[in-house]
Order: structure tokens, then sequence, then C-alpha cells
């Protein structure tokens, strides 16, 4: 349990949470924006643990949560299509788009198949030759590289039959949108799995420009506390900076060869973020060289208009401006078994999280 049960220690945990309240003195607003924190953060109960005035708010860091509703509809209407296999991450599989979802098409008879790795979809390719394989590529720069490596092991092996519908996403600009959008924060616990791949560089922007601090954060309850201390010490010491608590996995020059073939084969592309609406350079679209692998190149249809839901505030949830218990549909018209909006979808999801650890 190295690296986990050390990190969990009840009697650290208070001491830690004893020398917060010691050292701060100010109010502070800090967003977490990656999920995996969110659920961390509730599921072990650390907001209780905090002073009042040190509070924890959601960010758009939630793959799923974040993938738009004209996303889910060319997904949709893409498993409409005879003899295409859908490869989906689970958790999108329930996310809801305009009139449908992949759930109720696969329930319809479409062929839409839960896998763990983008190799799984390379053997769906492999062992059906007379079908189409879409593999819907979700995710931050932690998900990209398994992506980027899916297509060259296509490649190699020839495959016609096998496409991505890209929807990576770069964490940084949304982190610049919410700043300058002038929602309250002070500061950024940043996801230390995402930095494994990125390093730290890209983040020196935030106190450069904006001046507020952000430290790469690992998951567990003294990784999140300790993370808060050095955000806290930043704002005492007036220096705001990037720092790295996560140093067991993260180093400031990141992982390389994997940024070398995401590099490869892709590039930096303008998107639609739920909640935040278009984010230029944001997201991560296939190089011209391999666009026979896209799944938009590939395909041409033409999904339903894109319609949100009605009364769900997943978006506001996003941005850290309202908790999940103020929507009107949490926990009523919205569950996990029956999810309205997106946020309630995935297990690091807000409102999922919410639901499952209480607020």
């Amino acid at each position: 349990m190295k690296y986990i049960s050390e990190y969990r220690d009840a009697e650290k945990v208070q001491q830690l949470a004893a020398y917060i309240k010691q050292i701060a003195k100010e109010p502070m607003v800090i967003m977490e924006v990656c999920g995996s924190h969110t659920m961390s953060i509730h599921r072990f109960g650390l907001k209780h643990l905090l002073p009042e005035h040190i509070v924890l708010v959601s960010g758009p860091g939630c793959p799923v949560c974040v993938t738009p509703v004209d996303y889910i509809d060319k997904a949709v209407a893409l498993a409409r299509i005879p003899d295409v296999i859908i490869a989906t991450y689970g958790d999108l599989v329930k996310v809801p788009g305009s009139s449908s979802s992949l759930e109720k098409e696969k329930a319809k008879g479409a062929d839409v198949r839960m896998v763990y790795s983008v190799l799984e979809s390379i053997d769906f390719a492999v062992n059906n030759p007379d079908k189409k394989v879409v593999f819907l590529a979700i995710g931050f720069e932690t998900t990209t590289p398994p992506t980027a490596a899916g297509i060259l092991k296509a490649k190699e092996l020839g495959l016609d039959n096998f496409s991505v519908l890209s929807s990576h996403k770069i964490m940084p600009p949304p982190m610049q949108a919410i700043i300058e959008e002038g929602i309250a924060v002070d500061a950024f616990l940043a996801p230390g799995h995402v930095s494994v791949i990125t390093g730290t560089e890209m983040y020196n922007f935030i106190p450069e420009k904006f001046g507020k601090g952000v430290v790469v954060s690992g998951f567990e309850p003294i990784d999140v506390l300790q993370s808060v201390i050095m955000l806290i010490k930043q704002k005492n010491e007036n220096r705001p900076s990037v720092e790295i608590q996560y140093t067991r996995v993260v180093k400031p020059e990141g992982n390389p060869k994997a940024q070398q073939m995401v590099n490869e084969i892709f590039e930096p592309a303008d998107a639609n973020w739920r909640g935040l609406g278009i984010i230029p350079k944001s997201a991560l679209s296939l190089r011209e060289k391999y666009k026979s692998f896209d799944a938009e190149h590939v395909f041409q249809v033409i999904p339903e208009q894109s319609v949100e839901a009605k009364g769900c505030i997943c978006g506001q949830v996003l941005k850290g401006l309202k908790k999940p218990s103020q929507c009107g549909l949490y926990g009523n018209k919205c569950v996990p078994e029956n999810p309205v909006g997106a946020c309630m979808v995935s297990s690091e999801g807000a409102c999922n999280v919410y639901y499952k650890y209480g607020e």
C-alpha cells in the first residue's frame, strides 16, 4: 500500500488541518480543476476540516462533464449508421444528447461497446474488417497519448476501418477563461495526472499574467491538504507561483516522449466546452496527414440541432458559480441512474460526487 495508506493517515491529516487553521489569515477561494480532486475532497470529507474562509470549489476538470451536447449528438448519429461499431469509455454511454444517448441507441440495436483502452477498439477493427470502428476519444492530456498511440498502431497495421472522433481537450485554456470571466478564484489545484504528461510550464502564465497561484497536487487526503497549505503560504507571502506537491510522480518537464507523440498526431483547435462555450486553442484535432483516421473526415453525418437539457445548471457548476444542490433537478429528476446532465454521469462529476458523498 505504499503511497496510499501513508497518505491517508488520520493523525497526520488532523495535524495538517490544524496547521491550516493557524496560517489561514485571509479568505481564499481555491478551485480544483480536476474531477479526481473533487471526488477525493468529498470522499474524505476534507472540506469539513478547513476553516470556513478557505473555500474549495469544483472546476471544469471532468472530461465527460465538459464534453458538449453537440459531440454526443455526433456520436449518436454515427451509432445509427449500419455496420458502425462505436467504442467508448464507459462513462460516456449514459451522457444525454439532445434527444438520445449512446445507451439508448445501444438498446435500439446500435453496436456500442465499452472499452478500457483504445487498443481494444483496434482489435475490433482487426477482427471485424467488414465494419467501421469509431473510437470516441475524450479526456485531457492524460488520455491523449494513448489515443495517439492507437492511431499510430492503426497506421502500422494498415487499417482503413478505424477512426477517432476526437474531443481531447487542453487544461490551461479553461483556467484562463474562468479568470477572464471574472469568476472569484484566488488559486488553483492543478491535476497531477495531466501534469505527469505535460509538465508544469504550461501553467506559468497564471501567476505571471494573473497573479494567481497554482499547485500540482496528488489525490490522497494528505496530498490535497499539503497543496492547500502551499497555496495559502503563496498568498501570505505574496508570491504567486507554480509549485509541485505531487513530486513523487510529476516532474517539471513532464513526459517528453508522450508529448512528442501527441504533437505528431494532433494540433491545437478551437472547441466548445459545456458551460464555457467556444475556447480558442483548447482542444486537439488530428493533423492533415492523419485525417484518414478522423471520423469527422471519414463520415459526413449531420447530427440533430443540439439542445441543452432544460433546467440543468451543469455549466454553472463547472465554472464554480453554483453547487449541485442548487439545481432544481438535483436528487429529484436527475440522479446517477437517470442523469439529466453530464455532471451527474461521471464518477468525477460534481453532481455525482455530491450525490454519493453529500455536501
